[in-house]
């Protein structure tokens, strides 16, 4: 692709409930640039797995599945704002779900999976310039990213977010097996063998504890506009 390398990019990495999704769509608002939910394209080819009755174990079937996905963006400034169409289906609530987001974690883990939509990740570069939020975007995908950032949270602090999201929209959870869950995600994103969670060398690393999401937007717009 002639002078993709030209375009800038902003990879924002980091575990499961670290703000990246909501950070992203509005640091992408905020500077104008394309947005690259990695998370999203995981959780969508697991729901495309899911109506297609598919075993998740069934390497060849998934990755498949990952191939022929159809996977589409729309972002915008506010922070509820990116919706996904999959197969040309709004999924995006259903791609919020826990449920989903462990189909993600365990086809993520999958090399041929992750292959499949490397290209398709790649192509979201383009002028004049992308945020790409995910877990390997600044080791893996796009690792001569100009501009990296690595968001992080407690365990508790995540959850808590994460239980405040899904009582809001009237589901039934509590705090702590969310908190188990994303222990048990944390671990096993961090221990797989392919693409493993962890920051890049050169990205800053923002621990969101305790912090407003105003005041995360402005750390991380510090790194592309100092």
């Amino acid at each position: 692709m002639p002078h993709v390398v030209s375009v800038p990019v902003l990879t924002i990495d980091g575990p499961s409930g670290s703000g990246k999704g909501t950070i992203s769509a509005l640091v992408a608002a905020h500077l104008g640039w394309h947005l690259l939910d990695s998370g999203a394209l995981y959780r969508a080819v697991g729901y495309a797995a899911g109506v297609a009755g598919l075993d998740l174990s069934d390497v060849e079937a998934v990755t498949r599945c990952a191939e022929q996905t159809k996977i589409r963006f729309r972002a915008a400034a506010e922070a509820d704002g990116t919706r996904v169409w999959v197969n040309g289906h709004d999924a995006t609530d259903e791609l919020r779900t826990e449920t989903a987001g462990a189909a993600a974690s365990a086809i993520a883990s999958l090399p041929t999976v992750r292959q499949a939509l490397v290209q398709l990740q790649l192509g979201f570069r383009k002028s004049p310039g992308l945020v790409a939020d995910g877990r390997d975007m600044g080791t893996v995908i796009f690792p001569d990213a100009p501009f990296k950032v690595f968001l992080t949270a407690s365990a508790a602090e995540r959850a808590k977010r994460r239980y405040k999201q899904l009582k809001e929209k009237g589901l039934s959870v509590t705090l702590g097996g969310l908190q188990r869950e994303i222990e048990a995600r944390d671990s096993r994103d961090a221990s797989r063998a392919v693409a493993p969670l962890k920051p890049a060398e050169d990205a800053l690393l923002v621990d969101t504890t305790g912090m407003g999401i105003e005041d995360v937007v402005a750390k991380v717009l510090s790194v592309v506009q100092p």
